[in-house]
């Protein structure tokens, strides 16, 4: 086991006081896969209560140690907080979704992955519960503040027919930069 793992675990403070978890930034994994109408549904962590924002439902995802990259942290955190098996995800972009600049200097990264189908899941201590939830019923769920305000950029915008994808299925295609598409199989 590498000497630095869980070094990144702790807060930055921004200029304005406000706090932010992971030394060294953090991570989480945006997972899609079709459901049987085809239709992509994103695995969801419903946040013990005990934890930052608990209660909220949101990306399984968390610190990232400092010899990580945002994509290992997030298959990391995936695997320790919902059982996701990372060589079972195809990953498709990682986003900045937040960035707090000044003397601290801290980003949380989403990364974007399919799934050939809903993957089985395995809660950990930071899950009360797991759930695979279709892409339309998202915003009408409690969610962690971090993610409802990078939602609307994360989210699918357009439906494409036809698959060219890694499953020979459906799966998401960035159109640009942080505007994402579902392609049908």
């Amino acid at each position: 086991m590498d000497s630095v793992r869980g070094d990144g675990d702790g807060w930055v403070v921004a200029d304005t006081g406000a706090r932010f978890w992971g030394r060294f930034g953090a991570a989480g994994l945006l997972l899609r896969a079709p459901l049987t109408n085809g239709q992509p549904a994103v695995l969801l962590q419903h946040r013990a209560w005990w934890s930052h924002q608990g209660g909220t439902w949101a990306l399984p995802g968390g610190a990232r140690d400092s010899h990580e990259s945002a994509e290992e942290a997030a298959l990391r955190e995936a695997a320790e907080e919902a059982g996701i098996v990372p060589g079972a995800t195809i990953i498709r972009s990682s986003v900045v979704t937040k960035r707090i600049d000044g003397q601290a200097h801290w980003t949380y990264t989403t990364v974007i992955a399919d799934a050939a189908e809903l993957l089985p899941t395995a809660a950990n201590h930071e899950s009360t519960e797991l759930r695979w939830v279709p892409e339309e019923k998202i915003e009408g769920m409690r969610l962690h503040p971090g993610f409802r305000s990078s939602w609307p950029l994360l989210r699918v915008v357009e439906t494409l027919p036809g698959a060219s994808n890694d499953f020979a299925g459906a799966g998401t295609v960035e159109l640009e930069s942080g505007r994402f598409a579902w392609q049908l199989p």
